[in-house]
This record gives C-alpha cells, structure tokens and sequence, in this order.
C-alpha cells in the first residue's frame, strides 16, 4: 500500500534563542530549544508528539506553522517551502493550518462575545457576506455542541471545557487543512478531556483533518493519534506507529515515559523505571546523546557521538547507538 504523501514535512528544522543578560547577571548564551528535527506529518493522520515539558514541543509547533522563524532548516506545506512564501500564499496557508491553544481562557479576548471572536477569523479574510458570516458561526457553534443562542454571550460566561469548544469553533471557521493542538485538554478535568478528545476525532473525520497533537498525557496521545514522535531536549529521539510504539517502546527515555504513565489493567506485570537526574539544561546540552547523563544503559561513545535516527522496522525510527 502506497503512503500517502506528507501535507507538511521539516527538515533539520532548528530554532535556538539568543540568551543575554538583564541587569546585573552578564550570562549569554544560546537556548537550542529544537534542533534538527526531521519529519513529515501525512494527509488525514493524527500525528502526536510527546515528551517532558521544556523539551521543546511547543516551539516545535509555532516554528512548523511559521508563527516563529526557524534558525535553521526548512518546512514544506502541500509541497511549498514555507519559508519562501510570498504575502499572499502566507494569508492563504494561514487559513489552511490553524491553532488550538492549551490555555482556552487566556486564547479568547474576554471584552468580545464569542460570536465576534469565532466570526473573527472570517472578516479578516474577507470570507462571505455579514449575514454569511452570522450563519456560519451558528452552524460552528452547533458543530462543536453549543446553541447558537450563546454567541453574544462573553469567555467568562463558559465553563472551561465550553471555551475549548469556543476555541474549535474558531479554528474551524476557515475550513483548515491541517489543526495545530497543543496541549488542548491539559488545563481541563479529566470528564471533560474525555468530551474534547472525543470531539476532535469526530471533527476530524467530518472534515477531513489532518493533526499535529501535542501532549505530555501518554494515554491520550494513545487514544487519538496514529503515529507517536517522542521529543527530548529539542529532539526527536522516536518516532513509529503508535501500535508499535506502546508495544514495544526501542528507546530507552520512550521506555522510562510509558512505564510511568498508570496501567488500567490491576493484573498487568508493572516494571517502573525511575530516571535519576534532571533534564539537562538547553543552554549547555551534554555531548554525544543528549540522553545519556540519564540512560542506565550508556556507553562510552554515547557520550562523545550524537546518534542519528535510524529506521529499525518499517516507519519506525530510533536514535541510540545501542538499538
């Protein structure tokens, strides 16, 4: 079977900030929050990205959908270089690839009713008539499991799962490609992740969309993706199909992140294991495998040579010397 081919892809795609010092501390430096990241995102998947938090999974995110300017690198959308994008395709990808925000609250402007901030996106880009626009976002509202009725209605007004619908109504308003989710149900109760996740597959199958999910929650990422990248300290240390990753996780941090999320199953044989250490600093990244001042299992050359990610079955991809 033939794979379908990558709505968006990234190659060696880097982003670092320059560090300079406030006041009396002189420190500079450089953060490396991503670096050299590699990968493509196909036509109609979910494809979940998982790590700690600091990993840089969320500069990932904003440098993919060109909402910060890469360092180094390129992104590719439909087959275009992001990056030479002129005005005019730049206005119209930003209508194909949109953005839900982990925070619903602090994502809506709370002077505006929420009819204006989903009709929002529509005046911006010109998008039908006045009556047009009304109508589309009481089908938007209705879509996400609203009432019409609420648009005049303002963001303090709604629970916090109500304003995550908010904020999907919003980014489906353009008819989009490709959703941005970063972190959308961490800031929810555990009831009402259930209601979000179950919507966003239901959207997605009614439009057609394709995701990039971002989330530090394992089992959620489990639920909703197809394929899992796991990032640590601004790189791609896995990346595989998501049945084969829960499986049988190769690298040794993937390991140590399912052993620590819970296990339904009371009967299931449950083997911890604790990683001793903190995640190293991005300003001053350990040589060799960013991982090893954590590993059990490292080696000499683990600390003086950077593994490259290397395809070990099919579409699923490790980097560590010892796989």
């Amino acid at each position: 079977m033939t794979m379908p081919e990558p709505i968006l892809s990234a190659e060696e795609l880097t982003k670092h900030y320059p560090l300079r010092g406030a006041g009396f501390s002189r420190r500079t430096g450089i953060v490396r929050a991503v670096e050299e990241v590699s990968l493509g995102v196909r036509k109609g998947e979910v494809f979940g990205l998982v790590g700690e938090s600091g990993c840089g999974k969320s500069t990932l995110g904003r440098v993919l959908l060109r909402l910060e300017e890469p360092t180094a690198g390129k992104v590719f959308f439909s087959g275009g270089n992001l990056g030479e994008f002129g005005k005019a395709r730049l206005k119209q990808f930003r209508k194909e690839a949109q953005i839900i925000y982990q925070d619903p609250y602090s994502a809506l402007n709370p002077r505006k009713q929420i009819g204006h901030l989903i009709e929002e996106p529509l005046v911006i880009h010109q998008v039908g008539t006045s009556k047009e626009r009304r109508e589309r976002v009481a089908w938007l509202l209705k879509v996400v499991g609203l009432l019409p009725e609420q648009g005049p209605r303002y963001p303090h007004e709604f629970s916090g799962g109500q304003r995550q619908r908010i904020v999907i109504a919003r980014a489906l308003a353009l008819n989009p490609k490709l959703l941005l989710a970063d972190e959308p149900v961490s800031a929810l109760d555990v009831s009402i992740q259930a209601q979000i996740i179950n919507l966003l597959k239901e959207l997605q199958a009614e439009f057609h969309l394709t995701y990039i999910f971002i989330s530090h929650d394992l089992s959620v990422v489990e639920y909703i993706a197809d394929r899992v990248a796991v990032m640590y300290l601004g790189r791609i240390v896995e990346l595989g199909p998501k049945k084969e990753f829960y499986a049988a996780p190769v690298h040794p941090y993937s390991q140590a992140l399912l052993s620590a999320a819970p296990n339904p199953d009371p009967t299931a044989k449950h083997q911890r294991i604790i990683l001793t250490g903190d995640v190293p600093s991005p300003i001053n990244p350990p040589s060799g495998c960013p991982f090893h001042p954590r590993c059990r299992e490292r080696q000499t050359r683990c600390l003086e040579k950077l593994p490259s990610l290397k395809e070990l079955s099919t579409g699923h991809w490790v980097a560590c010397h010892l796989r």
